[in-house]
C-alpha cells in the first residue's frame, strides 16, 4: 500500500494545471496567496528569495511548498521575467461568496519575456520585441516575424539564413520562437543553424519551442487571414512570402496562447524591406556602439542615448528605430531635416511643443492594454488626460509648415468622443482595481447612486434613527457606529447604563461604554451589506461595457501615438542641435564625405566643454576615397574615423551632424571593423573574428558603402598582418571603390598612395620635445614619421630598463629594414599586363605552362647536371 497521502481536489486541479503548462512556473492562487509547489516551489523561491517549507510534513515525501501574498504578484513577476522564466498565473474564476465546493481555478494568462503588456514589467524607452524563424527545408532561407505586443507593431521579412544573426542583433527579441525539431540539433545539422546558437549566446533570449506543423505557410496564410478578417493577404504584400507568412502566424497563435484575450491592437502586419534603409551588420553596430556599449551592455555612452532628448516613452522608442534603419532615400532624409531646421528656428512653438508632449502618456502601450482587456482605471484616466491634451497639440502643429509636420498634422486624430466617454464614466481618481469600488462617477448612473447612498451608510437615515433612539431612551449621547468586524451598533456610555431599553441586544463591552444591536438596525445592516455587492456588481458591469466601447478606437489612438513619437523625435533633434551647435548637412547622391570640423556626438558632451578636438573627413573627388592614417595610440585614430561613420550615420537617420558644415553622400552600408575580442563560445581567436568580419567586408560592401578599419592584420605576425593590411586596402581602392577610412600602424601602407591614385594619407599631429610627446588629436595631411608606441609604454609605466631596450632594439630593425634614403622597404606593384600573374592562395583555373613542365618531371631519372639546366630554363620560363 502506498505511504503518499491521498491529494486533496486542490492539490488534484494544482497538478492538471501543472501538467497543462510543463514549461512554466504556475502561480496558484489559494485564497489571498500565490502558492507554488513541487519543483516550481524550489526554483521561485531561489529567484524570488521565498523562504522554501513544505506541505505534509508527515509523510515519508513532504511536497516542497512556497508563497507570497497575491497583492505582490506585479513585483515577483518581474524578477521571474528577467531571469528568464516563463509564469502560467493561475486565478479563481469565480466568486469564493457564490462557489458551490472547491473555487474554480483557470490560467488567466501565461506571462513570458516576449509578451509582455504591463507598464511595471517594460523598460519604457526599449522596444521588446517577439520574434519567430520558419525555415525551408534546405536551412539556407528563412522567414522572420516579430512583434512588439505592447504597441501592436508587427513586421515580417524573407531572408538568407546567413542574415539572420545581423537582422536578431536589429530587433534584438527578448524570445525566439522556433520550431520544435531545432530544440535538439546534432553535429550534422549544427552549420545550417548555428545562427541559433550563437543569437541565444549574444542576446541572452528565451526560446519557446512550437509543433513542426505551426511553421507550415498554408498553416500562417489561415491564421493570419482569421486574424485580420480578409480573405487574402495581397494586401500586406504577402502572397509569395511563404517563410514570412509561416513566421507570422506562429508569432499571432503564441500571443493568443499567452495572453488569453484579444489583440484588437495587432491591426496590420508590414513588410520589410531591407533595401529601404541602411544595413548595418552586427559588428559594426557594436563596434559604433549604436545602442548598447561594447562593455557593459549599457544604454548610457551610446548615440543612442546622446541623440535622445524626447519627452516621451513613445519618442524615444521611436528614436531608437530610426538609429536602427537609417534611410537611404535622399527625399526623405531632406524631408526630416527641413522639419528639424523649421523646429530649430522657432524656439517657443518648439518648446510649447515639448511642453505639450511632456504632459501626455505613453499611448501606444495604453492602446494594448485597452485592446486587450488588461486596462485599469488608472489607465484609462491616462488615456482621457493624454486625449484631452491632443486639440492643443494640434491646433500648435498647424502653424508649423514643411511637408512632414504637415502630414503628421493630418494624421493626428483627436478621438474627442472617446475622452469624453471616459471622463464622464470614471471618478477623477479611482482606484487601480475595480473590485476597490468607486471607479464610475456619482451621477453616472442612478440605480448605481441609490446603491451607494445605502451601502455607505445612509447619514440622513443615520442621523434619523439615531436621534429618534436618543428620544425615545432618554439618552442623549447616544450614537450609531460602525466597524468591519461588529457591523453597525448603538453606543452607550456607562452614566446611562439604566437607561437601556429591552430591545437593545449587547454586542460587545468596553471599559466606559457598552455597544448593542437592534433588530431594526440590524435589518438595515443587512440592506447595506446587499447594497454593496449589488454595487460592486454594477460597477463591474459599466466599466467592462467602457471597455468594450473603446475597442472600436484602437486604430485611431494607434495612428495618434505614432504621430506623437515622430513628432517628439523631431523635436528633439532640433534641440539638441541648439544646444550643441549642430549643423544642417547637405546631403547628395555622389560619393564623397567631406566633414569640417567634426565632433564625435559622443565624447563632444562626454569631454569637459571644448576639450574635443574638432577635425576634418575628406573624401570623395580630388580627396580620393581612401584615407590612410598613421600615428601613435591613444593620438585619436579609432575616434576619428569613428565619429566620421556616426556623422554619416546621424545624418541618414535625419538629425543635424557636430560638424561646421558636411557634404554627405548617402551610404547603402556601414562597416566598422575596430576593436579586437575573441569570441570563445564561437572558437574563434582575436584574429579569426578579425579575418571574419574583413571578409564579410570585402565580399559585401559596394561603392556606395562607407568602411572604417582600425589596425587590420595586428591580430598575426608583423608581416602577414602587413601584408594582409596591404591586400586588402589594394582591393577597397581596385574592386569595391568605396569610401574608406584606414587607421594602422603599418607606416609601410603610407607608401600605397604611389600606387593608388585615389588614395591619401593623413596621421595625427603630435609635438615632441626633450623627448616627451603631447597628443594634439589633431589630423592633418601626409604620412606620420614613427608610431611613438615606446613613448606610450613609457607613459604607461613600462620599466626605464625596457624602454632603453625596446628603442636599442627598434634602431637596429629601422636600419635593416630601410632603404638607402631610409624609407621602409616595401613590395613594389607590378602594373597589370595580359601576362597572368599566379596566385598564392586561390588555385589557378588552368595550367601554366612552367607547372606543366613541372607535373611532368620524372625528379627520379634526373642527374644533378641535368637538374641545374632544367632549373636554368624553367627560370627563364617563368620570365
Amino acid at each position: 500500500m502506498s505511504d503518499a497521502p491521498k491529494l486533496t481536489p486542490m492539490m488534484e486541479r494544482y497538478l492538471e494545471v501543472k501538467a497543462q503548462n510543463p514549461e512554466a512556473i504556475l502561480f496558484f492562487r489559494m485564497g489571498d496567496f500565490y502558492e507554488l509547489f513541487h519543483e516550481d516551489a524550489a526554483v521561485a523561491a531561489k529567484i524570488l528569495g521565498l523562504t522554501l517549507t513544505s506541505r505534509d510534513k508527515g509523510s515519508a515525501n513532504p511536497v516542497p511548498m512556497a508563497g507570497f501574498p497575491y497583492h505582490s504578484l506585479e513585483g515577483y513577476l518581474h524578477k521571474m521575467i528577467r531571469a528568464g522564466k516563463r509564469v502560467a498565473i493561475c486565478d479563481q474564476v469565480e466568486d469564493p461568496k457564490t462557489a458551490k465546493g472547491m473555487v474554480r481555478r483557470e490560467v488567466t494568462r501565461i506571462v513570458t519575456p516576449g509578451t509582455l503588456t504591463d507598464d511595471s514589467l517594460l523598460e519604457p524607452k526599449q522596444r521588446n520585441f517577439l520574434a519567430s524563424v520558419a525555415l525551408n527545408s534546405g536551412g539556407d532561407r528563412a522567414g522572420l516575424a516579430w512583434i512588439d505586443v505592447s504597441t501592436g507593431e508587427f513586421w515580417c521579412t524573407e531572408l538568407d539564413s546567413i542574415q539572420l544573426l545581423d537582422d536578431l542583433a536589429r530587433i534584438r527579441p527578448s524570445e525566439l520562437v522556433i520550431s520544435d525539431e531545432l530544440r535538439h540539433v546534432d553535429d550534422e545539422g549544427f552549420s545550417k543553424v548555428q545562427w541559433l546558437k550563437l543569437a541565444e549566446q549574444q542576446f541572452k533570449m528565451s526560446l519557446a519551442y512550437r509543433p513542426v506543423w505551426e511553421f507550415r505557410e498554408v498553416a500562417g496564410k489561415d491564421v493570419l487571414c482569421k486574424h485580420f478578417r480578409v480573405k487574402s493577404l495581397e494586401g500586406f504584400g504577402l502572397e509569395k512570402e511563404t517563410l514570412s507568412v509561416a513566421a507570422a502566424g506562429v508569432l499571432v497563435v503564441y500571443v493568443q496562447e499567452m495572453q488569453k484575450a484579444a489583440l484588437g491592437h495587432i491591426l496590420s502586419l508590414k513588410r520589410f524591406e531591407h533595401a529601404s534603409s541602411m544595413l548595418i551588420d552586427d559588428a559594426t553596430r557594436r563596434s559604433l556602439e549604436l545602442t548598447r556599449t561594447m562593455r557593459e551592455g549599457a544604454r548610457q555612452g551610446t548615440l543612442l542615448d546622446v541623440l535622445d532628448k524626447t519627452v516621451t516613452p513613445m519618442g524615444a522608442r521611436k528614436l531608437g528605430d530610426w538609429i536602427d534603419h537609417p534611410l537611404k532615400n535622399i527625399l526623405e532624409i531632406r524631408r526630416r531635416h527641413e522639419s528639424v531646421g523649421e523646429l530649430l528656428n522657432d524656439r517657443a512653438g518648439r518648446e510649447r511643443l515639448r511642453d505639450l508632449l511632456d504632459q501626455t502618456y505613453d499611448l501606444q502601450r495604453l492602446t494594448a492594454r485597452v485592446a486587450t482587456g488588461r486596462c485599469s482605471p488608472k489607465d484609462l484616466i491616462s488615456l482621457a488626460k493624454t486625449l484631452s491634451i491632443l486639440p492643443d497639440l494640434k491646433s500648435l502643429l498647424e502653424s508649423f509648415s514643411t511637408p512632414l509636420i504637415a502630414e503628421q498634422t493630418s494624421n493626428l486624430k483627436l478621438c474627442d468622443d472617446t475622452c469624453a466617454r471616459i471622463t464622464s464614466t470614471l471618478s477623477e481618481d479611482p482606484p487601480l482595481a475595480v473590485s476597490d469600488g468607486g471607479v464610475i462617477r456619482t451621477g453616472f448612473n442612478a440605480q448605481l447612486d441609490e446603491f451607494r447612498d445605502l451601502s455607505t451608510g445612509g447619514k440622513q437615515w443615520i442621523a434619523r434613527y439615531q436621534a429618534e433612539e436618543a428620544t425615545k431612551t432618554g439618552i442623549p449621547n447616544l450614537k450609531v457606529g460602525y466597524n468591519k468586524v461588529f457591523g453597525y451598533y448603538l453606543e452607550v456610555t456607562a452614566a446611562h447604563q439604566d437607561k437601556i431599553p429591552d430591545y437593545f441586544l449587547r454586542k460587545q463591552t468596553l471599559k466606559n461604554q457598552e455597544r448593542f444591536i437592534t433588530p431594526e438596525l440590524k435589518e438595515y445592516e443587512e440592506k447595506v451589506l446587499r447594497a454593496d455587492e449589488q454595487a460592486l456588481a454594477l460597477e463591474s458591469q459599466l466599466y467592462d461595457q467602457l471597455k468594450a466601447e473603446l475597442l472600436s478606437c484602437c486604430s485611431d489612438l494607434q495612428q495618434s501615438a505614432e504621430v506623437m513619437s515622430i513628432i517628439d523625435v523631431l523635436a528633439g533633434f532640433a534641440e539638441l542641435s541648439e544646444s550643441r551647435r549642430y549643423s544642417q548637412p547637405e546631403m547628395t547622391e555622389e560619393t564623397l564625405l567631406e566633414i569640417h570640423n567634426g565632433r564625435h556626438p559622443v565624447l563632444d558632451i562626454l569631454l569637459p566643454a571644448g576639450e574635443f578636438v574638432p577635425n576634418d573627413v575628406l573624401l570623395g573627388g580630388d580627396h580620393g576615397l581612401i584615407q590612410i592614417i598613421t600615428g601613435p595610440n591613444m593620438a585619436g585614430k579609432s575616434t576619428y574615423i569613428r565619429q566620421a561613420a556616426l556623422i554619416t550615420l546621424m545624418a541618414q537617420v535625419g538629425c543635424y551632424v557636430p560638424a561646421e558644415r558636411a557634404r554627405i553622400g548617402i551610404a547603402d552600408r556601414i562597416f566598422a571593423r575596430v576593436g579586437a575580442s575573441d569570441e570563445l563560445g564561437k572558437g574563434q581567436s582575436t584574429f579569426m573574428v578579425e579575418m571574419t568580419e574583413t571578409a564579410r567586408i570585402l565580399n559585401t560592401a559596394t561603392d556606395k558603402s562607407l568602411v572604417i578599419l582600425d589596425e587590420i592584420g595586428r591580430g598575426t605576425s608583423t608581416y602577414d598582418g602587413l601584408s594582409l593590411a596591404w591586400a586588402v586596402t589594394e582591393y577597397l581602392h581596385d574592386d569595391t571603390r568605396c569610401r574608406a577610412m584606414f587607421a594602422t600602424h603599418y607606416h609601410e601602407l603610407t607608401e600605397l598612395k604611389s600606387t593608388l591614385k585615389r588614395a591619401s594619407n593623413w596621421n595625427v599631429s603630435v609635438h615632441e620635445q626633450n623627448g616627451q610627446v603631447v597628443f594634439l588629436h589633431r589630423i592633418i595631411p601626409g604620412p606620420a614619421d614613427k608610431s611613438y608606441g615606446i613613448h606610450v609604454a613609457q607613459l604607461a609605466g613600462v620599466p626605464n630598463s625596457v624602454i632603453r631596450r625596446a628603442q636599442e632594439v627598434l634602431k637596429t630593425l629601422e636600419e635593416e629594414h630601410t632603404d638607402e634614403v631610409g624609407k621602409p622597404k616595401v613590395p613594389t606593384r607590378q602594373k597589370a599586363s595580359k601576362q597572368r600573374q599566379l596566385s598564392l592562395f586561390v588555385p589557378p583555373t588552368e595550367d601554366h605552362p612552367v607547372i606543366t613542365k613541372l607535373r611532368d618531371i620524372d625528379i627520379n631519372t634526373l642527374t644533378p647536371l641535368q637538374a641545374l639546366q632544367l632549373l636554368g630554363q624553367l627560370s627563364s620560363d617563368a620570365r
